[in-house]
């Protein structure tokens, strides 16, 4: 059901003159007048799916794996009804929408709402604001979102075109997922209890299948049709629980136009690479002879000697032309393409280091926060209570944990860290997050043991409106060192640079790229190196920043943002729903 939104603002700043102002103001009513509201009713409730010739008894959206696609125009409104029907906790969350004021809606469980119970229900309401392209949304509570996830897909505003030099024929949501022969909530449980890693998927899916290698899957494996001349819209989302992973299509070349509902300067490769939480726009064009092609995707593994899942998942692209008719191409084996090695580095700088942004950008230069946060694992010594050989298998004997800066995150059970912002409800959290490490050392080096253990704690940092924050995201050794992908929740932005090492604060900032830095949701912070990311605290509210590799989440390495309103109605974020979950 779709209802036409009668009520919007427009804002028009520095206006040369009064009739580029009124051209503005009518463009702008125009595609205001032509948004929408969309419902949709998400049920949560487990759910038979038989993979790798076994059933599990999976937590699912309305019986679907992976759940439904959402399909939107820049501007619409999104109105989801989520009824939990299922025997664990749960919420939803919207990874990369900007969630303007509307922070309640976000989804992180315990961080901007108290978790949707067994037989309770919560309504999601957030309007798109200037984002087009590929987002998704998943579950935020435990490990839920291993089968509990779907693309939401933000077209142009009506009336309106892609910014491509040609327009796509059809399009195409990829999304790649890990599958467990398990309960993935009881893989990480076990691994909580153990204090050891958790253990590694069984296989990894396109749109939820495992494709051609994998026992008892080759009926099902994922067909994209094309036809010979056309040009198709690939929208590549990793929905993988905790794993990067490269993605290629046989003989053929993908120009990049699109990452995290943001346009890119196109360019072409052979190959992507996604850190959980990324997405990726290619175009695709039928400029081979008319065939079957393998899409493959398997792991980028940086960490070292750290155990992965090393399967490869395929889908076929499968060419729909009489001339591919009268061949009966679709008996015919499909072709395989070469896929980086699994510790190939240089591929995936080279991939990242090629994004630059389109149009205007408004990177922030005069700098009011200047953060530099560490990032990576750590390890606990076991505690005198425990028992060594059950309850501490990392390791020497040690627990698994991880941080940044040294602090590594505890969620709150009693309220949502919003809920006790808004309330202003003592003893929840603090606001003493450090802005640097609490030690200087040789983060990529060999690093002491005695800064392997971080202290635990709900330890915030607090950003006024208005401010421009630039922070320094620097990967450690501690342990391994691993490629992060680090995510910020109601906040896209700009990644003015990347670099191995130790990041030098004298040399490096004059290699920032501040003219056409790419705007994402998402950094993979190389292995053994950094990243330098820009924004504005324009967004009022409480905003998790965690690495999506889901089970470093779970050991701690996350912090969050309390950002305060500005001034008025439009600088602060709305009141709390009515039907907001209590604890």
């Amino acid at each position: 059901m779709e209802v036409s939104s009668s009520i919007f603002a427009i804002n028009i700043h520095h206006c040369s003159s009064f009739f580029l102002g009124l051209l503005l103001l009518l463009a702008s009513a125009l595609s205001l007048a032509n948004a929408k509201t969309h419902y949709h009713d998400f049920v949560i409730q487990a759910t038979p799916v038989k993979r790798l010739c076994k059933t599990q008894n999976s937590i699912t959206v309305n019986g679907m794996f992976p759940g439904p696609t959402l399909e939107v125009n820049n501007g619409d409104t999104l109105v989801v009804n989520v009824v939990n029907k299922a025997k664990y906790n749960v919420t939803i969350h919207w990874h990369g929408v900007r969630q303007i004021r509307t922070g309640w809606a976000d989804g992180p469980e315990f961080v901007t709402q108290c978790p949707i119970r067994p037989g309770g229900s919560y309504t999601y309401k957030f309007t798109i604001q200037g984002q087009e392209g590929t987002l998704w949304w998943h579950a935020h509570s435990s490990w839920l979102r291993a089968t509990v996830y779907g693309a939401l897909i933000i077209h142009p505003p009506e009336g309106s075109s892609y910014p491509f030099s040609k327009q796509p024929k059809r399009q195409t949501a990829l999304l790649l997922g890990e599958w467990w022969n398990a309960n993935p909530i009881d893989v990480v449980r076990e691994a909580t209890r153990t204090g050891g890693a958790p253990n590694s998927s069984d296989a990894y899916t396109f749109n939820g299948q495992p494709g051609d290698l994998y026992n008892c899957s080759s009926q099902d494996t994922v067909i994209v049709p094309i036809d010979s001349g056309e040009t198709n819209l690939l929208r590549v989302v990793n929905s993988a629980l905790n794993q990067p992973l490269f993605f290629t299509v046989a003989n053929h070349q993908l120009t990049v136009v699109g990452a995290d509902a943001s346009y890119v300067k196109p360019f072409t490769t052979s190959v992507l690479m996604l850190g959980p939480g990324q997405t990726t726009d290619v175009l695709i064009s039928g400029d081979q002879s008319p065939s079957r092609y393998y899409m493959a995707a398997r792991a980028y593994q940086s960490a070292q000697n750290a155990p992965f899942d090393n399967t490869t998942t395929t889908a076929i692209l499968e060419y729909k032309s009489s001339t591919c008719a009268a061949k009966n191409c679709s008996s015919n084996k499909p072709i395989m393409p070469p896929l980086p090695a699994y510790n190939d580095t240089a591929t995936v700088t080279t991939f990242t280091k090629s994004f630059r942004s389109t149009g205007k950008n408004f990177v922030p230069t005069d700098i009011d926060e200047n953060l530099f946060f560490t990032i990576g694992l750590g390890l606990n010594p076991c505690p005198p209570n425990f028992n060594k050989s059950s309850q501490c298998q990392g390791p020497n004997g040690t627990r698994f944990t991880a941080s940044m800066n040294n602090v590594s995150f505890v969620l709150p059970s009693n309220f949502s860290l919003l809920q006790a912002h808004h309330q202003r409800i003592q003893g929840v959290f603090t606001t003493d997050f450090p802005a640097n490490p609490p030690r200087k050392f040789d983060y990529t080096g060999n690093v002491s043991r005695s800064l392997f253990s971080p202290v635990a704690g709900t330890k915030l940092y607090g950003l006024k409106y208005g401010s421009r924050v630039q922070i320094v995201l620097q990967d450690t050794s501690i342990v391994t060192p691993e490629n992060h992908p680090i995510h910020l929740h109601g906040y896209d932005f700009y990644i003015i640079a990347q670099g191995f090492g130790n990041y030098n604060p004298r040399t490096d900032p004059s290699n920032f790229n501040l003219v056409d830095p790419p705007l994402r949701n998402t950094v993979a912070v190389p292995v053994n190196g950094w990243a330098v990311i820009r924004f504005v605290a324009d967004n009022p509210g409480v905003w998790l920043m965690h690495c999506h590799l889901d089970v470093h989440i779970t050991w701690g390495l996350a912090t969050a943002f309390l950002v305060e309103n500005g001034v008025g109605e439009l600088q602060s974020i709305e009141s709390p729903p009515e039907d907001l979950p209590l604890c």
